[in-house]
């Protein structure tokens, strides 16, 4: 019931997918961003860059360790951070860079690199939407320091609930395996402050058996998606997707521009939602506009990440879909438009 032997065979299995030599199951992706940054000794006082447009998570990790967020904007293609606009916001106090690969799309690793080891920074990859998803023919999760990975049941993978730690250094490895059961090398030993965080084993046998799907699940996303695109291509005020061309993007969320004069991107889920057609909107505020951070003091202003946020809108991409639901789709689109 608790973690066992399930939970070994199933980050034995992921190391060697994602390419790793290490991977540390845990009870979510939340914690597993958490207890990266505590692994490499982020504290009161320190400040760590990442994106203002993402799942909260990805910002509220930094808080509980008592540090800092600093946001920076986002390229308006890929809405993944904007590489160019990272070292102006870099200062003594920084010690790390978390980049989301939103949506499933993986950011400019190779500039972020140069910028993390240029200012000698930590680069921890925040992939918990991007299982399966490659950065020149590498893995995500396998290119800076810590990849953290989330099973969320409406991820491209689930264990139902559950997160997962990849890195190839065996230090930082074996310190997230103590925190995350108590601070125990030995049962009754515990040797530093440690949580509850494991990964059960009933969870990781779903994991394991969900593994050997997720090439076929993801195959389906990227399918749909190109369908999708070439159906939605010449409509005006939407812009589907951008991806870049040295990357595979897995495709967790289908999330298009509207900017349509002719009707609110309100209106159009409203049309939609009358028609069956379920959308959400992934992110509706960039977090430091959220109550929690202007609270906290965060007042500034980032022009492509508040106007990313009025205009995206996700449509049904996921592998339960087929070539009907989409012509659906997109043919109810263009009715509502009309």
């Amino acid at each position: 019931m608790t973690q066992g032997e399930k939970v070994n065979e199933f980050e034995e299995n992921f190391s060697k997918y994602i390419g790793v030599e290490h991977a540390v199951a845990v009870n979510s992706g939340t914690n597993a961003l958490y207890l990266s940054l505590l692994s490499l000794g982020i504290r009161k006082g320190d400040e760590v860059i990442t994106t203002p447009f993402s799942f909260i998570a990805s910002s509220n990790c930094v808080l509980y360790c008592d540090a800092r967020p600093i946001f920076v904007d986002i390229d308006p293609r890929t809405f993944n951070l904007d590489t160019k606009k990272i070292e102006e916001k870099i200062t003594k106090k920084t010690k790390a860079i978390i980049v989301v690969h939103l949506y499933g799309q993986p950011a400019e690793m190779d500039h972020l690199n140069e910028i993390a080891e240029r200012h000698n920074l930590f680069l921890i990859e925040d992939a918990c939407q991007a299982h399966g998803a490659e950065y020149k023919g590498k893995k995500v999760g396998s290119i800076g320091n810590i990849g953290c990975f989330s099973f969320y049941p409406t991820k491209n993978m689930t264990t139902g609930e559950g997160g997962m730690i990849t890195t190839n250094n065996p230090e930082i490895a074996e310190k997230i395996r103590l925190l995350r059961n108590h601070g125990q090398p030995k049962k009754y030993i515990h040797s530093l402050l440690g949580f509850n965080f494991r990964m059960a084993d009933i969870s990781a046998a779903i994991g394991i058996e969900q593994l050997k799907k997720l090439d076929k699940f993801n195959e389906v996303r990227v399918y749909n998606a190109k369908f999708l695109t070439k159906k939605l291509s010449d409509i005006k005020g939407i812009t589907p997707p951008f991806v870049s061309s040295n990357v595979k993007h897995v495709f967790h969320q289908y999330t298009i521009r509207f900017h349509s004069d002719k009707i609110s991107r309100n209106k159009l889920i409203q049309k939609l939602d009358e028609n069956g057609i379920k959308t959400a909107i992934y992110y509706p505020l960039p977090i430091y506009k959220q109550a929690l951070y202007q609270k906290l003091g965060y007042n500034g202003h980032l022009p492509v990440s508040e106007k990313i946020s009025s205009e995206v809108l996700s449509l049904p991409v996921h592998p339960s879909v087929n070539e009907e639901d989409l012509n659906f789709v997109t043919k109810s689109i263009r009715k509502i438009l009309r």
